[in-house]
């Protein structure tokens, strides 16, 4: 029995190799340490390689191929429900292999170390957005505590800090305290704003980022990622990508009666995110009943009948088959003069 593919499930240490020929049937299943790995496959002829696409599985993909092998990468949640029984690195290994072995797996292409590092850029002034989020929050709750109380929003921390400091019936030691906090938040401004000029400086240099922006309600940043981290060709359709992000209703239909739910949620939680922030944008110019600069009849007909969220959501299931849509022909958005985007 010749192998013709492999299937790696990665670790810290040890990778477990589940090997098949091209009838599916196991030909060999052995560990290989990190260390020997790349060099055991050097020793190879040319094979098609599945990884789970994890941490580090872009890295590996990029130096198989440099050894002459296909590499695929394969999301874990298409391998786990191939997982026979139990939990163990053999059961995983032979549960990516049965996984990539059906002709409707979609797999994820690998990453250049140019589009991971843009990627990280954008990693990054979301984690320094969450921990500014914390700290303002923190900020705020220990303000209430004596009666100080602001509007929501960190163009209101300034303002807060001023009353902190004003309030002469607050301790001293709680002064400082929000003071420090306050100072944090202010470094944490400083960084963001740094990383922003670097996204724009990204999204200047990227067409296809520059041509997403074209779209309502879709600004640099949000271009910047989905130019950096969607390969169009994945996707069958619109809808597909469309509900790759967890935008399109839960199925629960059964004997021919169809019952839809709310939206799935799946997919990557970010991206979605960033979609309904733009649409929240562009509902923030439309006023029910009356036209709105880049809300289309569409949208004003369902804001008339529909609570705001729900026409976000909807909105923003529209505008991801546009994404799809433009990245795939190349396309500039053919719609309404665009709105200023959040």
């Amino acid at each position: 029995m010749e192998t013709t593919h492999i299937a790696v499930d990665t670790s810290k240490s040890v990778f477990t190799l589940h090997a098949s020929d091209s009838t599916g049937r196991c030909t060999c299943r052995r560990d290989v340490s990190r260390g020997k790995f790349l060099a055991w496959f050097a020793k190879r002829a040319p094979l098609t390689i599945t990884l789970e696409a994890c941490g580090g599985s872009h890295h590996w993909g990029r130096e198989l191929a440099k050894l002459g092998h296909v590499v695929r990468l394969i999301a874990p949640q298409h391998a786990k429900p191939f997982v026979k029984r139990g939990k163990n690195d053999r059961a995983d290994a032979e549960a990516i292999s049965e996984a990539a072995s059906r002709p409707s797996m979609r797999f994820v292409p690998v990453k250049s170390c140019q589009a991971q590092a843009q990627a990280m850029v954008l990693k990054q002034r979301a984690l320094l957005v969450g921990q500014r989020t914390q700290l303002v929050n923190a900020l705020r709750g220990h303000a209430t505590e004596f009666g100080l109380v602001v509007p929501r929003g960190t163009e209101n921390v300034g303002p807060l800090l001023a009353k902190i400091a004003a309030e002469e019936a607050m301790p001293a030691l709680a002064r400082e305290l929000c003071g420090e906090l306050g100072g944090n938040i202010a470094r944490l401004d400083e960084r963001i704003a740094t990383i922003d000029r670097r996204i724009a400086a990204m999204h200047k240099g990227n067409p296809l980022s520059q041509l997403l922006t074209t779209i309502p309600g879709i600004g640099s940043i949000a271009a910047s990622t989905f130019a950096t981290t969607i390969d169009p060709g994945q996707f069958q359709s619109g809808r597909a990508f469309a509900a790759y992000l967890g935008l399109t209703p839960k199925d629960h239909s059964s004997g021919g009666k169809q019952r839809l739910g709310g939206i799935s949620r799946a997919g990557d939680e970010r991206l979605r995110e960033l979609l309904v922030l733009g649409a929240m944008s562009v509902l923030s110019h439309a006023v029910r009943g009356k036209p709105a600069r880049g809300a289309s009849a569409w949208l004003m007909k369902l804001l008339e009948r529909k609570p705001r969220k729900v026409v976000a959501v909807a909105l923003a299931n529209k505008t991801a088959r546009i994404i799809w849509a433009m990245m795939s022909s190349g396309e500039v958005y053919r719609g309404a003069a665009r709105p200023a985007a959040a």
